[in-house]
């Protein structure tokens, strides 16, 4: 059996039959019986003065044993067979230095003895056999070592082995197991026989590799996803299965090879893994709900068109959203070391052969439905990470030989790091085109989005209420998205001097401390750009909003055409003193020729700006600070919110939900108080210094 290979195992007795008891008899006799042909041999110390147990009684013990028998005080012989003419002394026990000396040896050449590894070569295609399965009947692939020669395969497709539950605690080689099962799938079936849509909800990055080397039967992977996320891969599976139902229904055949069979367009398999899958289930709310209602869906109809699932747990205890009907359907099992109640769950409720397991990678695979009969004990092959990632590089090295120039959609999820300005398609085709002078509607992305969809837009046009609210303690997160809404501004619209030319031009309400945490890079940001942009302190806050005052005065007839779009960036306004408002609301002044306070200038830009082209983007690092810069008047001028993380308290305060309060890092939310609607999103990081210069070089070339 080679790496395999069980140890003998010996059950020492002394002082026998003292102490047994008539189940424990019941056991021993059965070890007596069975035990050598598997490998268990059993050495009793009996004392004949007692009286043995009614079930070893009965046992032919002169017949299967050898015994030996004490007369005197050391002198032995062997009884049976009868030696009885030969007598001997046995050796006595080591002293203690030596007993010590052969514990220790021992222990520290055994440190080892349970850590198996079967290498990945004994399952993995040689070259001339990547790519040469079809999945027109069924997926079937090996994962490991059956017994002395054998391989186990998982296989998908006939019967009812359309889907797959893995369950394993922490160390037992369930995500080695995935990944076994994904590179060896890749290695054997061609992306027009097979596809993958991968989501790991687990805090960690485990199915990173299968983006890094773009593996190119994935359609969709998900790193440290969110619930979000992997409902809309349920939800864009669940439209596939119905697209291959209409056409199926219209070519009148009943499953995947029928349609082979009458098709020449590639129709693959489809094969979703979810790792961690209870955390779709954690909270009792709409999101628990619909998914249990889609992978229902999928596991019930997925057979007939040639969708099958995976999911795995490190338990399923606690998955008490699922319908017991949906896991009745997954018709492989696969357990690995767990305990006996999760043994119980994952294979069926008299089957505790999972329990029994005692190392990484010893698995029990069961294609009866958890039945005690199905059990089917393998021991899952090791794949290093340098031999996977050897093994992704022949598959894209492969795809590029024969699919030369082929492009394949992917969807990648990352969900552990924000998104990438720099790496985004649109910007860099924004900032790549040509300047849009008559644009009166500036459409900005604030990030990437938890679905599959495109990036989290957020419009800016001519109306009421346009203007958008920053709040929440991530100051990276806040200059990027306002960094980020200037430099597609700027790549959108053309410098302008000039207030009634076509073009844009940037204020920023500049109110962080010098030595906080990304302090002057909005500004550095602004000054790359060839686009102008006004700095606005307490030193010179009155003569800037007056001047913004002037330009909204000159607007007053309602009229935008032709005119710049003005965008009003705010760093912590309620820091710039003259912006708060003022607490004297009713008193009045015997000076009718007085100019009117700045608050009250800032609050008139809040509330008439919008329709005119002048919109106001403020961070505020808290509610708090919120209240104290802006009156409730003008908060209520704020369409648009960008929530990070904070108290679920605050989060019911801003937008009438919690839903902030369960953000996490690099995650943020998009509500738009005209629909109602909010969207999570991932957004921007701060963009590297030297990119920006970058940016700021293309668009003063245009």
């Amino acid at each position: 059996a080679g790496q395999i290979a069980e140890p003998y195992h010996v059950l020492a007795l002394a002082d026998f039959p003292e102490g047994i008891s008539e189940a424990a008899a019941r056991r021993i006799a059965s070890v007596l019986t069975s035990g050598p042909r598997c490998g268990v041999f059993t050495c009793l110390l009996r004392d004949p003065a007692k009286e043995l147990p009614g079930p070893l009684r009965e046992l032919e013990w002169e017949e299967h044993h050898i015994r030996l028998t004490c007369k005197g005080d050391r002198n032995w012989c062997v009884t049976h067979p009868p030696l009885g003419d030969f007598a001997f002394t046995p050796d006595g026990p080591p002293d203690d230095r030596r007993l010590t000396e052969i514990v220790t040896r021992v222990g520290a050449e055994a440190s080892g003895a349970h850590h198996v590894e079967v290498p990945f070569d004994f399952i993995a295609p040689k070259p001339e056999e990547q790519w040469t399965r079809s999945s027109r009947k069924e997926l079937s692939i090996a994962l490991g070592q059956s017994g002395a020669t054998r391989f186990q395969e998982l296989r998908l497709g006939k019967g009812t082995s359309q889907h797959a539950l893995v369950a394993g605690r922490t160390g037992s080689g369930k995500s080695t197991l995935l990944h076994v099962l994904i590179t060896n799938l890749a290695l054997w079936y061609a992306p027009d026989e097979l596809e993958f849509h991968l989501v790991d909800f687990k805090k960690g990055v485990e199915f990173q590799t299968y983006a890094t080397h773009a593996l190119p039967h994935a359609r969709v992977v998900a790193v440290e996803s969110d619930r979000e996320f992997g409902l809309s891969v349920l939800r864009k599976l669940d439209q596939e299965l119905r697209r291959r139902g209409d056409l199926f229904r219209d070519a009148g055949v009943q499953d995947l090879a029928g349609w082979r069979d009458h098709s020449d367009e590639p129709m693959p398999r489809v094969l979703l893994v979810v790792d961690e899958f209870q955390e779709f289930f954690i909270d009792d709310d709409s999101t628990a709900q619909e998914a249990g209602l889609l992978l229902d869906r999928l596991v019930r109809q997925g057979r007939a068109f040639g969708m099958h699932v995976l999911m795995g747990s490190q338990t399923l205890d606690g998955a008490f959203s699922l319908a017991r009907s949906t896991l009745g359907q997954m018709g492989v099992r696969i357990a690995l070391q767990c305990s006996e109640a999760d043994s119980y769950l994952i294979l069926s409720d008299d089957n505790p052969g999972a329990r029994l397991l005692r190392r990484p990678g010893e698995a029990i695979y069961n294609d009866e439905g958890g039945k005690i009969e199905g059990n089917s004990p393998f021991q899952v092959v090791w794949l290093d990470e340098r031999v996977r990632d050897d093994a992704l590089q022949q598959v894209s090295s492969l795809d590029q030989a024969r699919n030369p120039g082929a492009t394949r959609e992917q969807f990648v999820f990352r969900g552990n790091i924000p998104s990438l300005l720099p790496s985004d398609p649109g910007i860099c085709s924004l900032i790549e085109g040509a300047f849009q002078a008559k644009a009166n509607t500036l459409d900005v992305t604030l990030g990437d989005p938890i679905a599959i969809t495109s990036q989290t837009h957020m419009r800016l046009e001519p109306r009421s209420g346009c203007n958008a609210l920053l709040v929440g303690q991530h100051s990276e997160a806040a200059n990027a998205i306002q960094a980020s809404i200037m430099l597609q501004a700027a790549a959108t619209l053309p410098p302008t001097q000039d207030p009634d030319a076509p073009g844009l031009m940037v204020w920023v309400l500049d109110g962080m401390a010098p030595d906080a945490l990304f302090a002057g890079r909005l500004v550095q940001a602004g000054v790359a750009v060839p686009h102008q942009l006004t700095r606005v302190t307490s030193r010179n806050v009155e003569e800037e909003l007056q001047r913004l005052s002037e330009i909204l005065a000159a607007r007053s007839d309602g009229s935008r055409a032709g005119k710049a779009t003005i965008l009003i960036l705010g760093l912590e306004p309620n820091r710039i003193t003259a912006l708060k408002p003022s607490d004297d609301s009713f008193s009045f002044s015997m000076d009718d020729d007085a100019p009117p306070a700045v608050d009250q200038l800032f609050a008139d830009l809040l509330r008439d700006g919008p329709r005119v082209g002048i919109h106001s983007l403020l961070w505020f690092d808290g509610l708090n600070n919120l209240n104290r810069g802006l009156s409730r008047a003008s908060q209520r001028e704020f369409d648009l919110k960008v929530l990070f993380q904070m108290s679920a308290n605050d989060s019911g305060q801003l937008i009438d939900t919690t839903a902030a309060a369960d953000l996490g890092p690099n995650r943020a939310i998009l509500h738009t108080e005209e629909t109602g609607i909010a969207e999570k999103f991932r957004p921007w990081a701060m963009p590297d210094s030297q990119w920006v210069q970058d940016v700021g070089r293309v668009l003063a070339a245009r």
